[in-house]
């Protein structure tokens, strides 16, 4: 007797194709918050009072997504705006923004950190701490 091992090879190819389909998902979140805001966004505030409004929303996002993983998320989206917000002008935004230098410039950050940039006036110098 001549057994067709067709349909074994079929059942196993279509397992295979499940298990690697199943490693292709994911779980996706979205996540939309208030995001706490200077009191005017047209007033410039200092470096140090736009960190902490930054960290009080990191703090919001960070405990959302922590709920977001332990519900099985894989990948969670947050608004792009949710750590600084919006409605600011060129010369209010400054304090949230990280400073860059440009790429003319000779400086690597993690071998010289004593040297600071200055995104508005584009130029480093050292500083003593």
């Amino acid at each position: 007797m001549i057994t067709s091992y067709f349909p074994k090879y079929v059942a196993l190819f279509a397992i295979c194709v499940l298990c690697v389909g199943a490693l292709d998902t994911f779980v996706a979140a979205v996540y939309e918050h208030a995001v706490i805001l200077p009191n005017r966004t047209e007033t410039p505030v200092s470096k140090e009072e736009a960190l902490l409004l930054m960290n009080k929303n990191i703090d919001v996002l960070e405990n959302a997504v922590k709920l977001a993983a332990r519900q099985g998320a894989h990948i969670i989206v947050t608004p792009e705006d949710g750590i600084y917000g919006w409605v600011f002008t060129r010369e209010t935004i400054y304090p949230y923004l990280e400073d860059i230098p440009d790429p003319e410039v000779n400086w690597i950050p993690c071998t010289d950190p004593q040297r600071e940039w200055n995104l508005r006036t584009g130029s480093g110098q050292s500083v003593s701490l």
